[in-house]
């Protein structure tokens, strides 16, 4: 019996060394579990037994973890566990419609082989956390987001009918470039051939068309930092009013507080930083930065440095009546 509980869990140790996607030799195998190569040899076999499917590596004798036709079971530590439940919790009440069941589906099989202890840090989570009501955007079907995808990869051209912010329907040529999820919505950076530029494209307001348009080479990226290309196209550029403002707070501090779809925030050393965001109302505007509760100073548009200037006399008069104290 102790044999066979030895060799289980070196079973057990050697699938988990497995999963790490890259090139095993047979001899740094033997070496991590202790036991002799043909002993890893005869392990591998008991793994192919069993379902896995485990390839020979070219060259000195190697081995590497296929994908096999079945699932057979994963290894997971305890941290890895928990983090993939969370996965599947986020992804049920995710913007990607038709796999919020099939998420509930799977994150019910995982709890019920969870450990006690792993379920319990689980539902702790779960029983702290509180969505924001409201907040999921209009919802994006799967296929759509592989479709993208593969003309990303295969360099094709998409064709697409795509609804603008008044509600008319444009159609669209573009080069696709990367999907970039802000946790509430997914856009799509492309080349739009039409009008000649880099754009950013809503993926709910996107209808595919097929097929798709002519192959193409990918151009240059539109920034260095397509996270905060993307940030600005989206927080900034679409409103009426751009506002830009010296925060004295942390960077993290002020971008923890205001998400990436709203604002744009900058380093300026290492209790200040620098504030961009937009939006079609100054009475926002203010509001926003505000409510960080830190002083600031308003340096554009200059129509806002003056709503400010009026805002601050019109609450300093609602207060001269009342002593302070």
């Amino acid at each position: 019996m102790d044999v066979m509980l030895e060799t289980s869990a070196r079973l057990l140790r050697l699938l988990s060394l497995l999963q790490t996607p890259r090139d095993w030799p047979g001899a740094e195998l033997a070496g991590r579990l202790g036991v002799s190569p043909r002993t890893i040899r005869r392990d591998i076999d008991r793994l192919r037994e069993l379902g896995y499917t485990v390839h020979a590596t070219a060259g000195a004798p190697g081995y590497r973890l296929g994908a096999g036709a079945g699932l057979p079971p994963l290894l997971l530590d305890d941290d890895e566990a928990v983090a993939v439940a969370i996965g599947l919790g986020t992804a049920a009440v995710s913007g990607v419609t038709g796999i919020e069941e099939t998420s509930l589906r799977a994150l019910t099989k995982l709890e019920q082989v969870l450990p006690s202890r792993l379920r319990h840090r689980v539902g702790d989570l779960r029983s702290v956390t509180v969505p924001l009501a409201g907040s999921t955007a209009a919802a994006v079907r799967p296929d759509v987001l592989t479709a993208i995808a593969a003309a990303v990869r295969d360099r094709e051209s998409l064709r697409f009918g795509y609804r603008t912010r008044d509600g008319a329907e444009e159609d669209r040529t573009a080069e696709p470039y990367r999907l970039v999820n802000s946790g509430r919505r997914w856009y799509l950076v492309a080349w739009d051939t039409g009008r000649a530029g880099w754009r950013t494209f809503r993926v709910d307001r996107l209808r595919l068309r097929t097929p798709n348009g002519p192959r193409f080479t990918p151009r240059r990226p539109p920034g260095d930092d397509l996270v905060q290309y993307v940030s600005e196209r989206i927080s900034v550029n679409p409103y009426r009013y751009r506002g830009r403002f010296t925060v004295h707070a942390p960077a993290s501090v002020v971008a923890a507080r205001m998400p990436p779809t709203t604002a744009l925030v900058e380093p300026a050393g290492d209790d200040a930083c620098v504030l961009t965001t937009g939006s079609n109302s100054l009475d926002e505007l203010a509001m926003w930065v505000a409510a960080l509760g830190v002083p600031f100073e308003a340096h554009e548009p200059p129509e806002l440095v003056r709503h400010l200037r009026d805002l601050g006399a019109r609450l300093t008069d609602a207060t001269r009546h009342h002593p302070p104290g």
